[in-house]
């Protein structure tokens, strides 16, 4: 794993300064629109960032994190200096960027947060702060992972954090109105999860695979869209993307056949395909009234590596999401 992400940063590097479209290689993406561009994150050592004016073509702009924050080796000692699945989004006047500290199959995990007045590196008020730790899980404490961030309000505007990977599945809590920390009393909600055996390694637990969790309010429903199967293993990689939906954002969410997510249901919305041997860990967004999907693809074409993929999103007359087409050349 060390090795893969060495790989991948140094692919990042490579592209620095340059425009690049489809071959953009990068892990867990995120995006957000700001003062006419648009901004994405991905995994990577101190988390990388980039910017593009038409969703299709990317710059390179810099690490969020020219220092990794002190605390992070501290509190997970395996911990190897690559910074995980970063949520991004604007509120209070401010961007708040949740990442993951974690190390390859383990759940001696931590999700932090940085905040920032602007994403724009050459804003004079441009600094990213971080503001610390804000959920970990403890092996043998918790069966959970705490990884894999994404936050969202409720119809009352109460903000909550959806995580989770592996282990007992995805997980939802309240956070409080500063968005830096977990509102007491703490209740964990299980938003999806699969059966796996756990006489089987972390590293591969089989079918039990569940991870990414990404949730938006959209045509008067919570969407949970899902990672199923394998990442970050190349050719052998086996990710897709699996969507329910619910009335209330603690659930439960139905699949279209209405198998609850807590019962390993999730309507398959994309798969590998003739390019991709996998597509996962996505993020959803509306720019401009239209909807996209922003994943990674493990290319078929080029030894497996994991490059951006955004397609866009229609709905169905029975409001489920569709993929309409890749804007990517």
């Amino acid at each position: 794993m060390l090795k893969y992400l060495v790989t991948l940063f140094l692919g990042i590097l490579s592209l620095s300064g340059y425009t690049q479209s489809t071959q953009i290689v990068v892990h867990d993406p995120v995006a957000i629109g700001a003062d006419g561009k648009y901004y994405m994150y991905s995994t990577g050592v101190g988390v990388a960032s980039w910017q593009s004016d038409d969703l299709v073509h990317w710059k390179f702009l810099a690490q969020v994190f020219t220092q990794i924050p002190a605390w992070c080796k501290q509190e997970v000692p395996n911990f190897d200096g690559n910074i995980w699945a970063p949520d991004i989004s604007f509120h209070n006047g401010k961007y708040y960027l949740y990442y993951s500290i974690s190390s390859f199959a383990s759940n001696r995990s931590v999700i932090g947060v940085a905040t920032n007045v602007t994403l724009d590196p050459k804003n004079e008020n441009y600094a990213w702060v971080d503001q610390g730790p804000v959920i970990s899980s403890v092996p043998g404490r918790d069966n959970w992972n705490a990884i894999d961030p994404n936050l969202i309000f409720d119809e009352n505007k109460i903000p909550y954090l959806a995580f989770g990977s592996f282990w007992g599945g995805l997980k939802l809590v309240q956070l409080n109105s500063d968005l830096l920390s977990v509102a007491e009393p703490q209740v964990w909600t299980t938003l999806a999860s699969r059966e796996r055996d756990f006489h089987l390694p972390d590293i591969d637990p089989g079918n039990g695979a569940i991870e990414a969790p990404f949730i938006i309010n959209a045509n008067g429903y919570y969407y949970l869209f899902v990672s199923f199967d394998l990442c970050c293993r190349g050719a052998r990689s086996t990710y897709n993307v699996r969507v329910g939906r619910s009335k209330e954002l603690k659930g439960p969410f139905l699949d279209k056949e209405n198998v609850p997510l807590t019962q390993g249901g999730g309507t398959v919305l994309v798969n590998g395909d003739e390019n991709y041997y996998g597509i996962g860990h996505n993020s959803v967004y509306e720019f401009s009234g239209q909807f996209f999907m922003f994943s990674h693809g493990y290319d078929i074409h080029d030894k497996g590596k994991p490059k951006l993929v955004v397609h866009k999103l229609n709905w169905d007359t029975d409001r489920w999401p569709v993929v309409v087409e890749q804007p990517n050349p």
